[in-house]
């Protein structure tokens, strides 16, 4: 036992003095041969608790921020995760990863585009413009990724005494936001031209990217071992309670977890089945009005006062693809970036009292599709959200005559009417 604890003191120390020669000044790929000749593979317990200590030693956090880029280059593949715990589907852990995956196949794919900017013409920039918009407005998504990081899993690991790492990675996330801010900017520049693209590609965008799946790696290495070491099943449980608070990054989880064990708490913390809400005109348990806005043969989602997408009905026929993803997304991003200056119009004006309601119909493969937006505003006229209602009318249109109450059948073509 006493030979395994000094190997992790000489271990720590090693690693501490191989960071504080990045913070001297010396090249990484130094300290990375150096690295690789001492210490090899390093356990992700470990990594923390340098990191922890060089700051209680006095090393400022900005710097240690300014390191953290660096030596987490150097430890790229070199941290030991043979002790990482196994996760069931659909655990916090496993949806984190399942994201993660799609954030880097975005990320490769942005950056596969951009390398690609000196061979597009003046008749491609347009469509090759818009293509990048959608690419850096997906990523935006990461918010609510590192959102759900932030107030749901750094609090439980400060519990614990762990305060050091969850500054740093905080920090990088808040500068990661901002370079995506700037990017997205950028990319709906008026007029920007093919040069001004390709003069922000090394300073901006490409750091951009490669920050994402920097912060990527040090959660698959380094945070969600050691969280999944210090939290315990009932912590995982209430941060899963709490997710869809903040909405899931990209990617909408198959299977619904549940702890072995835990069902009493699941059920006091849960909605009631029978609970009432209560309205003006009447009341509704939370089992029925789920039944009947999922019964309505409309498509409806609720957008909030402060553009993000809050809820969607889930209907049996489905006009538009609608997944858990969206939830707490801006509206905008849920939208063609061509048609982003459309959405502000109709939500600037339903915002001022210019107009409440926008309609507009299209023709979707062969059918009639009816798609309008509702203000949505309190007794005192104070604006709460907007409505969107989507409905298809391609049997409607078709109706002649008349069917009275009186005329009822139950018979399957009225049944299924």
């Amino acid at each position: 036992m006493s030979e395994l604890i000094n190997n992790s003191k000489y271990r720590k120390e090693q690693l501490k003095k191989l960071i504080l020669k990045l913070h001297q000044g010396e090249s990484q790929q130094t300290v990375r041969h150096q690295l690789m000749d001492t210490l090899k593979n390093i356990p992700y317990g470990e990594v923390v608790e340098v990191e922890q200590e060089l700051m209680q030693e006095g090393l400022p956090e900005e710097e240690v921020l300014q390191l953290c880029d660096i030596h987490g280059s150097v430890l790229e593949g070199n941290v030991d995760l043979s002790g990482m715990k196994d996760i069931p589907d659909g655990h916090p852990v496993d949806v984190f990863r399942k994201e993660n995956i799609e954030i880097a196949q975005i990320a490769e794919k942005a950056y596969q585009v951009l390398n690609a900017l000196e061979h597009v013409d003046d008749s491609e920039f347009t469509p090759f413009i818009y293509g990048l918009q959608g690419m850096f407005h997906q990523l935006m998504d990461v918010d609510k990724h590192y959102l759900r990081k932030e107030y749901l899993i750094f609090p439980y690991l400060e519990k614990n005494e762990i305060t050091g790492p969850p500054k740093i990675m905080w920090g990088k996330q808040d500068e990661i936001r901002d370079q995506l801010k700037g990017c997205i900017e950028l990319l709906h520049t008026k007029g920007l031209q093919k040069k001004d693209l390709e003069d922000s590609v090394e300073l901006l965008f490409l750091p951009t990217l490669q920050s994402i799946m920097d912060m990527v790696q040090k959660e698959e290495e380094i945070l969600f071992p050691m969280s999944l070491d210090v939290l315990t099943t009932e912590d995982w449980w209430a941060i899963h309670q709490q997710t869809l608070e903040f909405g899931y990054c990209l990617y909408d989880p198959e299977i619904e977890w549940k702890p072995e064990g835990l069902i009493e708490i699941e059920e006091e913390t849960k909605l009631s089945s029978d609970g009432n809400i209560q309205l003006p005109s009447g009341s509704f348990s939370a089992k029925e009005i789920l039944a009947i806005l999922n019964t309505v043969p409309l498509d409806m989602t609720f957008v909030d006062k402060h553009d993000k997408v809050k809820y969607f009905t889930q209907g049996k026929e489905r006009i538009f693809a609608r997944n858990r993803s969206i939830i707490n997304r801006d509206v905008r991003l849920c939208h063609p970036p061509g048609s982003t200056h459309i959405v502000d119009k109709i939500l600037e004006d339903f915002k001022s009292g210019q107009a409440s309601h926008a309609p507009f119909w299209i023709q979707m493969k062969g059918q009639f599709i009816k798609i309008e937006y509702f203000a949505l505003r309190d007794e005192d006229g104070v604006y709460l959200g907007t409505l969107e209602v989507s409905q298809n009318l391609t049997e409607n249109r078709s109706l002649k005559g008349e069917r009275r109450i009186l005329d009822y059948t139950n018979d399957k073509e009225i049944g299924d009417a």
